[in-house]
C-alpha cells in the first residue's frame, strides 16, 4: 500500500518537475526578443519577478502569518532562489559566453548532491551520482561549451554564484517541506501540543517573489526603463509579436507556474533528483529556440540532449537510501530522520 502510494507520488512529482523545467525553459525564448527590441536584460528580469509578485499578492495576504512564523525562510528564498539566480546569471553573461555561464549554473545538481552528502550527511546512491555526471556532461554538449573558452575569472565566479543560489532554491524548497517534522519523521508538535505543519509552498513562493522584486528594484533601477517598448512588437524569427504577450508568458508561465510546480516537485521528490530533472531546462530552452527563433541544433547538441535525458531518468528511477547511522544535529538531522518516509513515499534552475 505504502509502496504503491509512494510510486504514484514520485510519478506526480516527476511530472511537476518536467512541467517546471518546460516553463523555466521557455523564459529565454520569450525574453530574447524583448532584449533585442531594446529592453535591458536586468529590466526584463525585474518585470518578470515584479509582475509575478503582483499576481501573487492575494496569496501572500492569505498566508501573511508566514512573515511572523518563517521570516528567515522567506528572506532566503527571495534572496537566493529568486533574485540571486537571476542577478548573478545576467551579470555573468555580460562577461562570458551564455553557453558557458549556463553550464556553470547547472552545476547546481552536483552541488546539491555534495550538500546532501557532506553537509546533511545523508547517503546518496551511485545511480544518482551517475545521473548527475551524465546530465552535466550532456549539458556541456547541449551548450557546446568548447565554442567559447575565452572568459575571465570574474565571469566564472558570477556564474558559480548563480549555481550556488540555485542550490539554495532546491535546499530551501526541500527544507520548507520538512519543517515541523520531529526527529522520528512524524509531524512535530508546537509549544501548545498542536501539530506543526510545513509552510504552504505557494505562500513561500509569493513572499519569495516579493522579496526578490524588492532586491532587484535596487539592482535594476526600473525607473530608467523605456516603458514605451512594452507597447510595441518584438521580432520572433521574422514574426512580430506584441511585447506584452511575451512579457505575459514570462510572468505567468516562466515564473508563477515554473516556481510553483518546481517547489512542489522538490517536496515530492528530493532536492538532488529534482535538481537533475531541472537540467532539462537547458534542453527545452534549446529546442524551443530551434522551433521559435530559428536557432538550429547541431549533432553534438542533439547527442547531449539525449545524454541529459538519460541522466535525469537514471537519477529519478533510483530512490535515495535511508540513513544507517548517526547524522548531523539540527535541520540536517531532522531531514535525514525523515529519509525513511522519503524512500517509501517521496522519491532538480
Amino acid at each position: 500500500m505504502h509502496a504503491s502510494r509512494g510510486t504514484q507520488k514520485r510519478s506526480v512529482g516527476l511530472g511537476l518537475a518536467l512541467l517546471s523545467a518546460f516553463a523555466f525553459g521557455g523564459s529565454g525564448v520569450a525574453a530574447k526578443p524583448l532584449i533585442e527590441a531594446g529592453l535591458d536584460p536586468l529590466h526584463v528580469v525585474w518585470l518578470r519577478v515584479a509582475g509575478a509578485a503582483l499576481i501573487m499578492l492575494p496569496v501572500a495576504w492569505r498566508h501573511r502569518n508566514l512573515v511572523r512564523e518563517r521570516p528567515a525562510l522567506l528572506a532566503g528564498f527571495g534572496l537566493f532562489a529568486v533574485a540571486g539566480v537571476q542577478a548573478f546569471y545576467f551579470a555573468s553573461i555580460s562577461r562570458i559566453p551564455v553557453g558557458v555561464a549556463l553550464l556553470v549554473e547547472y552545476l547546481a545538481p552536483a552541488l546539491v548532491l555534495g550538500w546532501v552528502r557532506f553537509v546533511q550527511r545523508r547517503p546518496v546512491t551511485r545511480a544518482a551520482a551517475l545521473g548527475v555526471v551524465l546530465a552535466v556532461g550532456g549539458l556541456a554538449c547541449v551548450v557546446e561549451v568548447w565554442a567559447g573558452l575565452s572568459f575571465d575569472v570574474l565571469g566564472l565566479l558570477l556564474a558559480l554564484g548563480a549555481a550556488c543560489c540555485q542550490v539554495g532554491y532546491f535546499v530551501l524548497s526541500d527544507h520548507g517541506g520538512k519543517v515541523g517534522r520531529s526527529g522520528d519523521g512524524r509531524e512535530g508538535k508546537g509549544g501548545d501540543g498542536r501539530s506543526v505543519e510545513p509552510p504552504p509552498p505557494l505562500g513561500v513562493i509569493a513572499y519569495g517573489l516579493i522579496v526578490g522584486a524588492l532586491v532587484l528594484t535596487v539592482v535594476a533601477r526600473p525607473w530608467g526603463m523605456d516603458w514605451s517598448l512594452l507597447g510595441g512588437t518584438a521580432g520572433m524569427n521574422g514574426t512580430g509579436v506584441p511585447a506584452w504577450v511575451l512579457l505575459g508568458w514570462i510572468v505567468l508561465m516562466a515564473t508563477v507556474l515554473a516556481y510553483g510546480t518546481g517547489v512542489v516537485s522538490v517536496r515530492m521528490l528530493s532536492p538532488q533528483v529534482a535538481g537533475v530533472v531541472a537540467c532539462l531546462e537547458a534542453v527545452i530552452a534549446t529546442v524551443l529556440a530551434w522551433v521559435l527563433l530559428g536557432e538550429h541544433l547541431s549533432a553534438p547538441q542533439l547527442i547531449g540532449g539525449f545524454v541529459v535525458l538519460t541522466g535525469a531518468f537514471i537519477a529519478q528511477s533510483s530512490a535515495p537510501k535511508p540513513p544507517s547511522g548517526p547524522v548531523a544535529a539540527g535541520a540536517g538531522a531532522a531531514a535525514a530522520a525523515a529519509e525513511g518516509e522519503l524512500s517509501a513515499g517521496r522519491a532538480s534552475h
